[in-house]
């Protein structure tokens, strides 16, 4: 029976204590242990988002620039990596947006190059994506897990504070976009504030532009320690479980509440119940899987193995242009 943590995230064997750009790894459930990559002085957004964990924005700004430089991230990542550590994912993250940053595309590219072993994420706010330049910059990460909170003009400045010059209209164009070019697997996140993105209108609002974007999962957020605003409450299980169901029949799935030092038990059946519970309408790759099911990848990926071989399920390669050196994703169903 395997005993899987609660906790979010904790600290990692191999330390990147002592580096300048470099953070962690952090244990996740769903990214396993994850280098953290920080491109930006603190708190240089694009938004200014009131239920923020890191504080307001200092430096409130939709310019793309080099920040730091990207000769010395990427020296960072290859006195880190030259070592192999285990890791799972390279996260770009931190106390800003990383896609401010003018030389993520040519930092992707080289990880993918020069340590190909680790897989890319980037979490991002997704503001910049209506350039061309920001959406071939992010083209070669495994994972995308962009931001939509508010899809009205009214929800998206409540919420997200934004830069002069963006829009909700150019956000959403700008995912969908993105989408259209990008092979690897998408989820947006949406983070729900009770008394804002909460109505019918805001949630109907919220499906339409998600069934413009077509991510391949939505992930919905909540309030876990205090914001900007004192005001702003968590949403409660319950009103996350009507915002899912007024989406559907889109996938989405809701991150549990942190729970510190809690455990719970997920012996080998269940895991399998639930990733043939997932597959019932439709395919997926281990990686979206892992999200939905709040599991490590390296777990769902060796069950998924085991269904291959005992013919529970089904290889169903992706289509579309690959390019960027995007890897070809492989999606799984249940056998016919």
């Amino acid at each position: 029976m395997l005993v899987v943590s609660e906790m979010q995230t904790t600290a990692a064997p191999t330390s990147a204590r002592g580096f300048t750009y470099l953070f962690g790894p952090v244990f996740s459930r769903r990214l396993g242990r994850s280098l953290g990559v920080d491109l930006l002085p603190y708190k240089t957004c694009s938004l200014d988002c009131i239920y923020c964990e890191c504080g307001p924005t200092t430096d409130l700004t939709a310019e793309r620039s080099n920040r730091v430089s990207t000769e010395d991230v990427i020296a960072e990542l290859d006195s880190y990596l030259v070592t192999k550590p285990p890791l799972d994912f390279v996260t770009f993250a931190g106390s800003g947006e990383p896609t401010l940053h003018a030389g993520l595309g040519r930092i992707i590219a080289h990880l993918k190059q020069t340590h190909p072993q680790y897989k890319v994420a980037v979490l991002t706010n997704g503001t910049l994506f209506s350039s061309e330049e920001s959406r071939r910059d992010v083209l070669g990460a495994d994972l995308l897990v962009p931001s939509l909170d508010g899809a009205t003009p009214e929800s998206f400045q409540a919420i997200n504070r934004p830069a002069p010059g963006i829009t909700v209209e150019k956000v959403i164009d700008g995912l969908a976009a993105l989408r259209r070019d990008y092979q690897g697997t998408y989820v947006l996140e949406v983070f729900i504030v009770p008394g804002i993105n909460d109505t019918d209108a805001e949630v109907l609002a919220l499906r339409k532009a998600a069934e413009r974007i077509q991510p391949d999962a939505i992930q919905l957020n909540r309030l876990d320690r205090p914001g900007i605003l004192p005001t702003i409450k968590a949403a409660s299980d319950e009103l996350l479980a009507s915002i899912r169901t007024r989406l559907e029949p889109l996938t989405v799935f809701v991150v549990p509440k942190r729970q510190p030092g809690e455990v719970r038990r997920v012996d080998d059946s269940q895991i399998e119940d639930a990733i043939l519970g997932r597959l019932t309408d439709r395919s997926f790759d281990t990686t979206t899987l892992s999200f939905l099911l709040g599991l490590h990848e390296g777990l769902v990926a060796k069950h998924v193995n085991q269904m291959l071989d005992d013919g529970r399920l089904a290889r169903v390669t992706s289509a579309g242009p690959q390019g960027h050196g995007q890897p070809k994703r492989i999606f799984v169903r249940r056998a016919s």
